[in-house]
């Protein structure tokens, strides 16, 4: 793997990784983080991948736009919360709070990120913990634990023992789009597949999940571009 640049306004940095897996040059941008990965077969020269990456430069730059970069999570930005952007602020008192259309965060600035994390995993545990409860009770079957994770491939699971996973930044999201994600690792008790039988169950439970489960297709990834340093 190695890093290079692809001249122009601005430079696009590009990731080459060679790997026997490849049969073809390819290029790739992430849609979490706009990364661009230049990846190619081993026998590959590196200059002929990157006059591939040249050859599609104005592609690169065109899709670029379309997925911007991390955003930092500072006092200033905006930032998702139950499906509406606040203005993160500073704020009196000791605890994170919201008013009106701001995230109010006390304490030094430079320790904003870690207090706003620590804030929206305690509301996303409460939130997530209340719709697992009420859609257990309707299914009329418990859970054994409930944890939650900063997942970037799943935004929950069940395990075969009763275990239910979620994402923290479910709490970014609407609320019904949470609510549908409960809804469907609940399902999974009953049915721990994707069966015509689990989306029965996961209607019994939420009603029509077409709207959630579309917002989360089409914009759940860029819940993942908020860096909240670590």
């Amino acid at each position: 793997m190695g890093q290079h640049f692809l001249p122009g306004n601005p430079p696009v940095a590009i990731t080459l990784r060679k790997t026997a897996q490849a049969r073809r040059i390819s290029l790739r941008i992430s849609q979490l983080d706009g990364r661009v990965t230049l990846t190619c077969p081993l026998r590959v020269s590196d200059r002929e991948a990157l006059a591939f990456a040249h050859e599609k430069a104005d592609w690169l730059r065109r899709n670029l736009i379309a997925h911007p970069g991390p955003a930092q999570v500072r006092i200033g930005a905006d930032l998702p919360f139950e499906g509406r952007l606040l203005r993160i602020a500073t704020g009196p008192g000791r605890l994170v709070r919201v008013e009106d259309a701001q995230l109010l965060v006390p304490g030094a600035p430079e320790r904003s990120a870690a207090r706003i994390a620590g804030f929206l995993k305690q509301v996303a545990r409460n939130r997530l913990a209340a719709a697992s409860d009420h859609y257990a009770a309707r299914l009329g079957r418990g859970y054994n634990r409930l944890t939650l994770r900063d997942t970037r491939s799943r935004w929950g699971s069940c395990t075969a023992d009763g275990g239910l996973m979620y994402s923290w930044r479910l709490v970014m999201a609407p609320p019904e789009v949470l609510s549908y994600v409960a809804a469907h690792e609940v399902a999974h008790l009953a049915e721990m597949n994707h069966s015509d039988a689990f989306w029965s169950v996961v209607t019994r439970l939420y009603g029509d999940y077409r709207a959630p489960r579309r917002w989360l297709r089409e914009k759940g990834s860029a819940l993942h571009r908020y860096d909240f340093g670590g």
